[in-house]
């Protein structure tokens, strides 16, 4: 193997070539390789982050949710306690009502029944001093007596 001046010329232009590359092509191939893996790594990042903000978010909105859920349930249970209380007193009031109303026709009835009950003693005292006088313009005679006490019972 003979080692010629092609050879070392062409090895002397490699050595140029690799150097020339390795000084002014190969920097700006790394860092824009180098600007991308960041990129993408900060891209990757902000999805995790982004991920998380979202499991995070999804999770505040099931307690909120769960929460509303919960207060509207206590404001329902709350409504309905207070509907059957409403119900409660409008029955209390209604019996109490109907009790004043029942005293007030009992009384009323009962001064009526007293009304009649003085009203018939009164005819029975006219009837008793009729017959009475009847008694006294006749004679004392038992038969007649009996006539006319059977004639006041028929009256009665």
């Amino acid at each position: 193997m003979s080692i010629n001046a092609t050879l070392i010329v062409q090895m002397i232009v490699f050595a140029i070539l690799v150097w020339f590359t390795m000084r002014f092509v190969w920097p700006p191939i790394t860092a824009a390789l180098d600007e991308r893996a960041k990129k993408i790594a900060d891209g990757l990042s902000a999805a995790d982050k982004a991920k998380s903000e979202l499991a995070a978010a999804n999770q505040r909105v099931e307690q909120q949710l769960a929460a509303a859920r919960d207060d509207a349930a206590k404001r329902l249970a709350d409504a309905e306690r207070l509907a059957q209380q409403i119900v409660e007193d409008a029955k209390t009031k209604a019996n109490d009502e109907g009790a004043k109303i029942i005293a007030a026709a009992r009384a009323e009835a009962e001064q009526e029944s007293v009304k009649a009950r003085e009203a018939l003693r009164e005819q029975v005292a006219g009837l008793a001093v009729k017959g009475a006088e009847a008694i006294l313009r006749k004679e004392v005679n038992p038969s007649v007596h009996a006539e006319l006490l059977g004639r006041l019972k028929a009256e009665l």
